[in-house]
């Protein structure tokens, strides 16, 4: 069975590309994550060095040149065709106390730029401790509590820009 794939390389419009295509690349993998590629008599090095499996997103790094590489199946074209965007899950902007608590610690600062899964702050609820970690990459556009603030659930705590 051929399975279509539309691959976006640096942004760039998507190519249309089948697994039979794929399976016709003549590539020998020499260790974990690095292949030797042969195409028309051409031999290529490639690396995958960076990998996000839930955004099917990879960079590749081909006879030292990096490229950002993101595929999509059918169902990822049908979900866009439809108006919804893969991720928009993590466009979040804002922090909400998902429960009534204390605020134990707030690792961050206004203007900070932090990482995906970025421990923020601790909120002390029912007399457990609950790390609040940030749904994306961003910077921190404001803070709304301080230290040892008792907090309501769906009160603002962080803000990104």
């Amino acid at each position: 069975m051929t399975n279509n794939y539309k691959v976006s390389v640096n942004n760039a419009e998507a190519l249309e590309i089948s697994s039979e295509e794929v399976s016709k690349l003549d590539a020998i993998k020499i260790a974990a994550s690095k292949f030797h590629i042969l195409q028309d008599n051409i031999s290529y090095k490639a690396e995958i060095t960076e990998a996000n499996f839930n955004n099917k997103t990879y960079q590749v790094k081909v006879n030292n040149n990096t490229y950002n590489v993101a595929i999509f199946n059918e169902l990822d074209s049908l979900i866009k065709e439809m108006g919804f965007e893969i991720g928009t899950a993590k466009k979040v902007n804002e922090i909400k106390a998902p429960m009534p608590g204390l605020i134990l610690e707030i690792n961050v600062k206004v203007g900070q730029e932090v990482k995906e899964d970025d421990a923020l702050l601790i909120l002390e609820a029912m007399k457990m401790e609950n790390v609040l970690s940030s749904p994306r990459d961003g910077i921190i556009k404001s803070i709304s509590v301080s230290k040892n603030d008792t907090v309501d659930k769906g009160e603002l705590l962080i803000e990104f820009e």
